[in-house]
């Protein structure tokens, strides 16, 4: 879910694991409800193409593809993307999506290519810089057919996150070994950053493996995300604050941010 940073690499065998336990499933049904399905007459029409950014280890692109639809996940991390292309092994033929491996800030895609772009879960607070969210939702509405739609999640509390210094967060089994996340928070509010320092410990005693990495974020305010996406060629159609299509405030559960290509 990221681009150029190594340590989702790092977390792509947990990533799996920990996302079961926090976020899980419950925004699958908002995406697949958007998936233009696809016909034999449009099979390589970019009225029929959906392109995920970020797909990560394919926790949202496999059950999208089962919905008919034609599609493409892209994600720089080569260790996230061996994992979502075996979950696509175990689709059917026609049903597997394409996973490529590039930068959602330099798409390689041709313009118009698509009829629906998704930024989910929160992957654009994952460019910490205005020059890379810029370029990305650039690059989005290039590869986008005018009148296409974009749907974007931002994950609207990682500003109030509390900090805190190497807490026991998770604990379970993970195939037969015991699994501890320890986790530290810090926040860079000047910049709004969140940064989360991970520790996954594997076993227990002098033979247990530690996995440690750090995972950041950037948030901004509403009103300028939005500003954003305008002047990338979007027009905002609505914004959702869950994934049932309620209203949004500033208290929402989810931002959820629904843009068509002008």
């Amino acid at each position: 879910m990221l681009v150029v940073n190594t340590d989702w690499d790092q977390y792509a065998p947990f990533y799996d694991w920990e996302n079961a336990r926090t976020f899980g499933r419950r925004d699958i049904a908002w995406w697949k409800q958007l998936v233009p399905r696809r016909t034999r007459a449009r099979l390589a029409a970019a009225s029929a193409r959906t392109l995920e950014l970020g797909c990560g280890t394919g926790r949202l692109i496999v059950p999208l593809a089962r919905t008919g639809g034609a599609i493409t996940g892209i994600d720089f991390s080569e260790a996230m993307l061996a994992r979502a292309r075996t979950r696509v092994k175990r689709l059917r033929l026609a049903d597997r999506p394409g996973l490529v491996r590039g930068d959602i800030r330099r798409l390689p895609f041709p313009s118009r290519a698509f009829a629906l772009a998704l930024a989910p879960y929160g992957v654009l607070q994952s460019l910490t810089s205005d020059a890379d969210l810029g370029d990305a939702l650039s690059e989005a509405a290039r590869v986008l057919a005018p009148g296409g739609t974009f749907g974007i999640d931002l994950v609207p509390d990682l500003p109030s996150w509390r900090t805190y210094h190497r807490e026991m967060r998770l604990r379970g089994r993970m195939g037969r070994a015991g699994i501890t996340l320890v986790e530290s928070v810090r926040q860079d509010r000047r910049r709004g950053l969140t940064i989360f320092d991970e520790e996954f410990v594997i076993g227990a005693g002098r033979r247990a493996r530690r996995h440690r990495f750090s995972l950041t974020f950037r948030t901004i305010a509403m009103d300028q995300f939005l500003a954003r996406v305008e002047r990338a060629g979007f027009g905002v159609d609505a914004m959702h604050g869950d994934y049932r299509g309620g209203p949004w405030t500033p208290d929402s559960d989810a931002w959820v941010v629904m843009a068509t290509r002008k």
